[in-house]
């Protein structure tokens, strides 16, 4: 198979409505082709390409920003001499200066296929600012590693940030470029937008099921994105940055396990289990041992649970990753009713608002969890009525 940008590379004839015209590249570490070369340097060697910027998202164009609100500055790029602008610094919009620099713009980002991972944003505000300025945006599209499965609460209006560009679900099921026409129509944008589309892309293959496994090479999209599975599981495990667990940074398997100094995994696996057994299933849970070495408690032996989707049992239908660790949470607060379990701080700047509300589009999630009364079936029934509603919305969208 041949992602958008391998198919640009190699046919000059999809180059050709570029021609004379100036172009910018909106990237990360993951944006490379086939052979591992870093797409800006794939489209500079292209004569026929007008290169004259290029914008990297969150965590730098270099994916060098460890953590959450950690800013990247602008620079010039030592190899081709172009301003290289941060959408995660000053600004996360296109501002004037930025625009000034193209007339085209080509976003090439690996994403997660998560309504949190703020790459997604990135790529509405620049479709709203081109829309504005009379810009065009082509999308080299890149698979979802996740697939098409849909999960989770739909964002409820008035919950709009950073990670949550609009209302999606967390899961949603759909490339960057597929996101792009659905928030063009959901948003009423009017501009110049193309998609470079895959070719060979089939999301329902086994054993990749939206990645091309054995085909092609992991790249971090971002530092704690270190493999697939953790992009299966990450619809879920992002949620533990708005709680006082740790999510596993600090260690070799970040967004893959969660645990803390002060709980007793196996009573919280047994507790899960005996709630809801078929939210466990399509992956295998493995207590574990951890000891992170930086973030949430740095040094301290923690007790917790590790995600496994890397195995034949893996059962990419059954598989729901947020609704297993809502159950985690759920189980927790059953064992412990006094734990400290919402972690409240600034979260991708916004204010006054707990970071666990923020993640999940609202406070739905939260409360289903404190609730002593409120049950597995509660939250499935809600949850289900956005994930239908979401499943016949995008379905004018898809190109795969």
């Amino acid at each position: 198979m041949k992602f958008g940008v391998d198919r640009l590379i190699a046919d000059p004839a999809l180059r050709a409505p570029l021609r004379g015209k100036r172009v910018a590249l909106l990237a990360h570490p993951a944006s490379v082709t086939a052979d591992l070369t870093h797409s800006l340097d794939a489209l500079a060697a292209c004569n026929d390409l007008r290169l004259t910027a290029a914008f990297g998202p969150q965590h730098g164009m270099r994916g060098d920003k460890q953590d959450n609100m950690v800013e990247s500055a602008d620079y010039t790029d030592p190899v081709h001499g172009v301003p290289v602008f941060s959408l995660y610094g000053d600004s996360r919009r296109l501002t004037g200066q930025m625009l000034s620099t193209f007339d085209v713009l080509l976003v090439d980002l690996q994403d997660l296929g998560c309504r949190i991972y703020t790459f997604i944003t990135t790529l509405l505000y620049v479709l709203e600012a081109a829309a504005q300025h009379g810009k065009q945006v082509w999308v080299l599209d890149r698979p979802n590693p996740a697939g098409r499965p849909i999960e989770g609460l739909a964002l409820r209006a008035g919950w709009e940030s950073f990670v949550g560009a609009g209302p999606l679900p967390m899961r949603h099921g759909l490339t960057l470029g597929e996101l792009g026409f659905w928030f063009i129509q959901h948003f009423k944008l009017n501009l110049d937008y193309s998609v470079v589309d895959m070719e060979g892309y089939d999301p329902e293959a086994a054993p990749g099921y939206g990645w091309p496994l054995y085909e092609r090479t992991w790249v971090n999209p971002s530092p704690n994105a270190p493999n697939l599975w953790m992009a299966r599981a990450y619809a879920g495990t992002v949620m533990l940055e708005g709680t006082t667990l740790s999510e596993g940074r600090g260690t070799t398997r970040p967004l893959e396990l969660f645990g803390a100094p002060d709980i007793d995994a196996r009573r919280v696996l047994a507790e899960m289990a005996a709630l809801a057994p078929r939210w466990l299933e399509g992956c295998r849970l493995r207590e574990c041992w951890f000891e992170p070495t930086f973030h949430k408690h740095a040094k301290q032996l923690c007790n917790g649970l590790q995600i496994h989707v890397e195995d034949p049992s893996y059962d990419h239908a059954a598989f729901k990753p947020w609704r297993l660790q809502a159950l985690a949470f759920k189980a927790i607060r059953r064992l412990y009713p006094d734990y400290e379990l919402w972690r409240d701080f600034p979260y991708e700047y916004e204010l006054g608002k707990l970071a666990i509300d923020v993640i999940n589009g609202s406070p739905l999630l939260r409360e289903w969890v404190d609730d002593s009364v409120a049950a597995p079936a509660d939250l499935d029934a809600l949850t289900a009525r956005d994930e239908n509603a979401w499943a016949s919305e995008r379905r004018a969208h898809l190109l795969y």
